[in-house]
């Protein structure tokens, strides 16, 4: 089994017709993933790499029964398009988009209030069932099916901890990237129920940063509700404070959000916490 992704997913690209949408559809296409249209708005009708784009999500999801979209649009047009999605009950939607005003995402996270659809992101990579599907810009080699879950805030040190479990031949589930933006739509603790219910994950990866208080109450959820076992590795280590390390959620200030704070609450619920992503899978053993 899988979270979220696996073979029979029908994916929407939003934005399918631009460089980026169209450069990243055919990597999904090439590694499996069940691509079955695009999203531009005033030029539906066209055709992208066989696959037919139409003008609006609704349209997109009534002529094709799609269940996720993956969002390639620049940042002043994408709140509108994760929006739309909504509309269109979308089951999942993929915001690969980085630079979304706050203002914006604040809109879309009250709609996404008793919706039928879940966010994943913005500025995140997507995410990787081996073997089955990717959506969104993970490299597929890297991964291989096993059974570790991994959920990241990081897109970079997501893949290096994947080709570090693959090299050791353990393979994963499902590789979730959350995104660090400020207001996101799936957080830790999410990803982390569906990883508990699904019976062929055994243990999880939760690779985290600076900034905030997610990973603390991640591990709260942790020591009260999880049977199987996590490992952690917290970026952003040599971080100095008040200084944006690669996310817009990446903000140390006046001591909260260090990463020795996360650090020390994750020991302190017996989570085990790697030095470098390298470390995961000797610390998974």
């Amino acid at each position: 089994m899988a979270i979220l992704i696996d073979k029979d997913t029908r994916v929407l690209v939003a934005g399918m017709t631009g460089r980026q949408g169209k450069f990243h559809a055919q990597q999904m296409l090439d590694y499996g993933t069940n691509v079955v249209g695009g999203i531009t708005p005033a030029k539906g009708g066209e055709w992208v790499l066989s696959k037919p784009i139409f003008d609006t999500a609704k349209t997109a999801k009534e002529a094709t029964d799609a269940n996720c979209v993956v969002i390639f649009v620049p940042p002043f047009a994408a709140a509108d398009s994760i929006l739309e999605a909504i509309d269109a009950e979308i089951e999942l939607i993929v915001c690969i988009t980085e630079g979304i005003p706050v203002a914006d995402m604040m809109t879309v996270r009250a709609r996404l209030e008793n919706s039928q659809s879940r966010l994943l992101g913005p500025n995140c990579p997507g995410l990787l069932t081996p073997g089955q599907s990717k959506v969104g810009i993970m490299p597929g080699f890297i991964a291989k099916p096993g059974p570790v879950g991994v959920v990241s805030k990081s897109g970079t040190l997501t893949y290096e901890a994947v080709f570090a479990l693959s090299e050791q031949n353990m393979g994963q589930t499902t590789c979730v990237g959350i995104g660090g933006d400020p207001i996101n739509g799936t957080n830790f603790i999410d990803v982390l129920k569906m990883f508990e219910a699904d019976p062929m994950t055994e243990k999880v990866v939760l690779i985290g940063e600076i900034g905030g208080t997610d990973e603390q109450n991640a591990a709260d959820f942790i020591h009260k509700h999880m049977t199987k076992p996590v490992v952690a590795f917290v970026a952003g280590q040599r971080a100095p404070e008040g200084k944006t390390m690669g996310h817009a959620g990446a903000l140390v200030e006046g001591g909260t959000g260090t990463a020795a704070e996360k650090i020390e609450k994750f020991e302190s619920v017996g989570v085990k916490v790697a030095a470098y992503p390298e470390q995961i899978p000797d610390l998974l053993r």
